[in-house]
């Protein structure tokens, strides 16, 4: 009995999150942005034991940890960007609701009814006169 309700429950059990998972594009540009920045402080703890040491690879580390911290910045603005970008592209899903959408088809049907009844209204007149001419007449 005791095997019966072990085997029934399960090991393992997901619970729904609150955020949603990240786009892939914003993802990769995450992942790659974490990797720059990990190889920059690296190089910057690489060139400040150098520093101490008294070594002569202290000068090179220490320009290339300059050069990379240029790149690990860009790389961050890269992924708000990329986050940005997908947003604008894919972010938004905008669906009329009914409502606004049995409106709009009322008002497309007044206005068709509209230009039915002008087009009515002008092949009637086969005099060829426009209306201000016809209304100073009847005045």
């Amino acid at each position: 009995m005791e095997n019966e309700s072990r085997s029934a429950r399960q090991l393992w059990v997901d619970d729904e999150k609150g955020r949603q998972r990240m786009p892939d594009p914003v993802r990769t540009a995450a992942v790659r942005a974490v990797m720059i920045t990990s190889v920059t402080l690296i190089q910057g703890v690489v060139a400040f034991f150098c520093s101490v040491a008294g070594s002569w690879l202290a000068f090179p580390m220490t320009i290339s940890s300059v050069a990379s911290t240029v790149v690990a910045t860009w790389s961050v603005l890269d992924v708000w960007i990329t986050r940005q970008v997908w947003r604008q592209r894919n972010g938004v899903v905008s669906e009329p609701s009914s409502t606004a959408r049995q409106l709009r088809r009322e008002r497309r049907a007044e206005e068709r009814s509209e230009r039915s009844d002008r087009s009515d209204r002008s092949e009637r007149r086969s005099d060829g006169r426009t209306e201000s001419a016809r209304l100073s007449e009847a005045t």
